[in-house]
């Protein structure tokens, strides 16, 4: 199989992200291609998906009609993860020569077949087909707004209902597909581009007189009697020892839309309104933080420092010099400063991965035209960003007076992978009980160790060993040798419930985008608006960083010097909203219903929230530890 040389497939993808960074190129599979009149196209069928399983199965997996031999197409590594499995199909298309109800094959189900189609229509999957790169989409109109078309992935396998005065509920397949392919024609050289790809099913009991043959005319569908299908009034009941014939049409029809902009009407974002309104409101969270930190720093920096013996109030007085009071302990190691060393180079790397990852995004590299191209450029960034890890973590160990820089290494290289291997092998165990092709091939497994392994962790230690040779970061005050009390704090000090406020900002910034992430993500919709994703993503990083900054000066004036672990959970604990937005997007939004599936879901969320707590925290960490070292080092202490 294809499947098992992945190795191969991975160097290519390592090639191809190297030359997206020095080249502006057509990716394979994107460039146009031009199709003379009945020239051969290509049909291929992917996966079958369903909303209310996440569990995707392979084409073929359902008794379908199969062609001669079954192909494989070479799937990058993005794909595989993704469960997407590209197979020929026994559609026959012929640019620009319409067919109607051109027969695929005729089938009798067995109980098994008949079983199979039951469950995959109970829980409505979908079925989803590929042409000249273009994904087959079921156009939905909308009827409150004008020409407004919402565009589904696939089509569903077929449906349930009752026959008129029964009340028995019967399962029904669509086994003739309308296609329409949209094609734009270059006039001079008489050469057409897709632009589209749609479809719209039904469900028909085919019906023909005599004995069935290969060149038996259809008495429900037929195309010299202009008799064609065109509703689901008499249509094909699945069960035991059924007949059913498959059909199609394909109409071609001539389309203004270029094959630059083919994907414009697909990626339309109807209510981008709402994004909108997310960036704004996100927008005056950061401007009430900004004026927070503006006033914190005129107070610290300009009136503070340069009246310093001129403090108008002994209330005043109190206040302004509670933070100096600790200026012999504030630098003082935290307990545990191995793991926040190994936490904050992780934080790096994620940082260093998702920023890049987004100006690709932005600069349309990873077009929606590359499948599991997103995919493949954050795991390959992600493992060219150990280098930032261990490069940060072992300044961070250094200044903290460590020594033993190899062990720091071995803990930034393995803790947050382990961690996320185990739960993602777990999860692949689970897949592969429910025999989807969604599970992992041993070669992809294989793949991703050796990215591990191979890349990663060899980065990780270069990084670390540039970083330890470095001078050490000097601390701008000298600490005691012996820790100063720190008072009883007032309740709204408390360490877990400053922690569990600061986080709340961060999330108010990103919630509304992360309804339409989720979406993409559980319900297969389009999503390819990383333009406000970006600005999302900036306000994100100034929201955590202001925060943390304001609560961080909070804390010293109450001469509260442990600083810094509650600098990185601060803006960290934005993750455990995160995830019980995750939790209530659950109940609310998808109709989940089996067990595993629920396990699923909540296994790829928590992934993502500890992702989320390792980026946030790390953010607010580095803007704590900026602003601590700019206001001790901006005055003398006596």
């Amino acid at each position: 199989m294809a499947r098992g040389s992945l190795a191969v497939h991975l160097w290519i993808s390592v090639y191809t992200l190297l030359l997206l960074s020095c080249h502006c190129f057509y990716l394979p599979g994107v460039a146009p291609e031009d199709f003379q009149k009945g020239e051969l196209l290509s049909v291929k069928v992917n996966k079958l998906t369903s909303t209310k399983t996440l569990l995707p199965y392979s084409y073929y997996s359902l008794p379908y009609c199969r062609p001669q031999h079954i192909v494989d197409s070479a799937e990058n590594l993005g794909e595989v993860l993704r469960g997407d499995r590209i197979e020929n199909s026994p559609f026959v298309f012929k640019m620009r020569e319409p067919e109607m109800c051109k027969i695929v094959c005729r089938l009798t189900l067995n109980a098994k077949s008949a079983k199979e189609f039951k469950e995959k229509i109970i829980d409505e999957y979908r079925v989803n087909m590929i042409l000249d790169n273009l994904p087959l989409v079921f156009p939905i109109e909308r009827p409150e707004q004008e020409k407004s078309i919402v565009y589904q992935h696939g089509f569903h396998v077929g449906l349930k209902g009752q026959y008129a005065g029964s009340k028995e509920e019967k399962h029904f397949i669509h086994n003739h597909l309308s296609f329409t392919v949209k094609y734009h024609k270059d006039i001079q050289t008489d050469t057409s581009r897709i632009v589209g790809f749609e479809v719209k099913p039904f469900s028909v009991k085919h019906e023909y007189e005599g004995e069935w043959n290969d060149n038996i005319r259809l008495t429900t569908c037929d195309p010299h009697a202009k008799r064609l299908v065109t509703n689901s009034d008499s249509p094909q009941e699945v069960g035991d020892k059924k007949e059913v014939i498959f059909t199609y049409d394909i109409e071609f029809e001539v389309s203004d839309v270029k094959w630059a902009s083919r994907w414009d009407s697909y990626l339309l974002m109807a209510d981008d309104q709402i994004h909108w309104f997310s960036v704004v409101n996100s927008l005056m969270i950061v401007l009430f933080l900004s004026g927070m930190v503006a006033m914190i720093m005129l107070r610290t920096l300009y009136r503070d420092i340069s009246k310093y013996n001129q403090l108008e109030t002994q209330e005043e007085a109190q206040e302004e010099t509670g933070w100096k009071l600790v200026h012999g302990d504030v630098f003082r190691p935290p307990t545990n400063s191995d793991l926040l060393c190994v936490y904050v180079g992780t934080g790096v790397q994620f940082f260093g991965m998702i920023l890049v990852t987004m100006i690709f995004a932005v600069l349309g590299f990873l077009s929606p035209s590359n499948r599991g191209g997103l995919m493949t450029v954050m795991l390959l960034l992600w493992v060219f960003m150990g280098l930032f890890a261990g490069y940060s973590s072992a300044r961070l160990y250094k200044m903290f007076k460590g020594t033993e820089w190899k062990k720091i290494t071995l803990k930034t290289a393995f803790m947050f992978p382990a961690i996320v291997f185990a739960i993602f092998f777990v999860l692949n165990a689970l897949i592969w009980g429910q025999k989807s092709s969604g599970a992992l091939p041993f070669g992809t497994m294989f793949a991703l160790v050796f990215l591990w392994f191979g890349i990663s962790v060899p980065l990780v230690f270069v990084g670390s060993y540039m970083g330890f040779k470095k001078p050490a970061i000097e601390d701008p005050v000298k600490t005691n040798k012996i820790p100063r009390q720190i008072p009883e704090q007032a309740w709204y000090m408390n360490p877990a419930f400053s922690i569990l406020i600061g986080g709340i900002l961060p999330f108010g910034a990103v919630f509304i985008e992360l309804f339409f992430i989720l979406t993409s993500i559980w319900l297969h919709q389009f999503y390819y608006i990383f333009g406000f994703l970006f600005l999302v993503f900036i306000i994100l990083i100034v929201t955590c960083a202001e925060i943390t900054i304001v609560l961080c000066y909070f804390q010293l004036c109450s001469e509260d010097y442990l600083w810094w672990w509650r600098s990185y959970l601060t803006s960290g604990s934005s993750a455990l909203y995160l995830f019980l937005y995750a939790v209530f997007y659950f109940f609310t939004k998808l109709e989940i219903t089996k067990p595993v599936s629920g396990m699923l879901y909540f296994g790829y969320m928590l992934i993502v929230s500890y992702a989320f707590f390792v980026l946030t925290g790390t953010v607010g960490f580095y803007a704590c530890f900026w602003f601590t070292r700019l206001i001790y080092s901006s005055v003398k202490i006596d």
